[in-house]
């Protein structure tokens, strides 16, 4: 936030800034999804609502694209994924409860976890396991966490865990009685193989999800939360008290989206071309240990041949080259300060540009 402050004061001072810090698409939603918000504004917003077609399309899309059963009943529409992962929390685990997450991570699960009187129990991840936490480290924690939270994609490092491995995880889950938070808020965002879905090995899992990002609907607070059978009175009970409801004129535009899937899925080939010019250039400028970037919409990289303070080198990055950047501090306090992050959720004009900012700037650095 640091970073995006200082770009947001250059922008306003006449600077030309490239926005590469915030994980966010920088497309606009189809028109289609503008459309019906129009058409929802001149009509006259709906109060407090939740929509069932939309509950319905979610559950669908798990049919669609997993093979598994959703009821629609047990889609629980929030404001963005940050509510729907604090409403699993609150719903699965008591405070005291110990949350197991892969390090590097999203900076909210650890902080979420925390501001909840929960205990994160981080687990260091590296190339060895694919930047993802395994099904052996959940089987040897002695004891057991009460809860574990995946992400696959993953925030910051695009590593997505195998089906295989998914499914040994949700074995060791059930052997050892460890709820299943599952983050797939980037899972139809991959350049490979898809990414799995928890819903296929298990019904027991909450399942975060967004429209922020294949959606490209971040500033429309839109997400869901699929919560098992068995705790959908309780969830629903948190979210009438803490959320109310998402906003209805979201809602009518996410309806719209799912008419847009081929118009999205165009928008996978602009981050694939981004993607790889960046895995081009990258290792020629020193950057030479990445995470795979299998999903999602980032580059996680060593930057410790350049300094022993990644946060200062974003800094000084954006200052003398208007590219602004992530420093890994946020997802890991622990190694982040070796790492920074690329989001490559900008136009491929942009990736361009910030490739020649960026090379003659590095090369003077060694």
């Amino acid at each position: 936030m640091t970073i995006g402050a200082a770009a947001f004061r250059m922008q306003e001072a006449g600077e030309p800034v490239i926005h590469m810090e915030y994980g966010q698409p920088s497309a606009r939603p189809p028109e289609a999804v503008m459309d019906a918000a129009r058409a929802m504004l001149d009509d006259g917003v709906k109060g407090y609502w939740e929509s069932d077609e939309l509950k319905s399309l979610i559950a669908g899309s798990y049919r669609e694209l997993y093979g598994s059963t959703v009821a629609p009943e047990n889609v629980i529409l929030t404001c963005g994924a940050s509510p729907a992962l604090s409403l699993a929390l609150m719903t699965a685990f008591d405070p005291g409860a110990r949350i197991a997450m892969a390090r590097p991570g999203y900076v909210a699960h650890r902080n979420v976890v925390t501001g909840l009187h929960m205990h994160p129990v981080e687990l260091p991840c590296d190339a060895a396991t694919g930047f993802q936490l395994t099904a052996a480290m959940l089987a040897g924690l002695d004891p057991a966490p009460d809860g574990v939270i995946l992400a696959s994609p993953a925030n910051p490092t695009g590593s997505i865990i195998p089906r295989m491995e998914m499914e040994k995880i949700a074995e060791v889950c059930r052997e050892r009685n460890i709820r299943i938070i599952s983050d797939e808020i980037y899972i139809r965002l991959t350049y490979g193989e898809p990414a799995a879905s928890i819903s296929e090995f298990t019904g027991d899992a909450f399942i975060v999800n967004s429209f922020s990002k294949y959606y490209v609907m971040p500033g429309w607070r839109l997400g869901w939360v699929v919560v098992p059978e068995e705790h959908r009175e309780r969830a629903v009970a948190y979210m009438s008290n803490f959320f109310l409801t998402p906003p209805s004129l979201s809602q009518e535009a996410g309806i719209a989206s799912f008419r847009c899937t081929e118009e999205l899925d165009a928008l996978i080939g602009v981050y694939r071309r981004n993607r790889q010019m960046l895995l081009e250039k990258l290792p020629a400028l020193g950057m030479t240990e990445m995470a795979p970037p299998d999903g999602a919409f980032y580059i996680y990289g060593r930057v410790d041949q350049f300094t022993d303070d990644s946060r200062d080198l974003c800094l000084e990055l954006l200052k003398d080259t208007g590219v602004a950047t992530a420093s890994g501090v946020d997802f890991d306090p622990v190694e982040g300060h070796r790492f920074m992050r690329f989001s490559f959720a900008v136009t491929e004009a942009e990736v361009r540009d910030a490739i020649e900012r960026i090379t003659p700037w590095l090369t003077a650095r060694g």
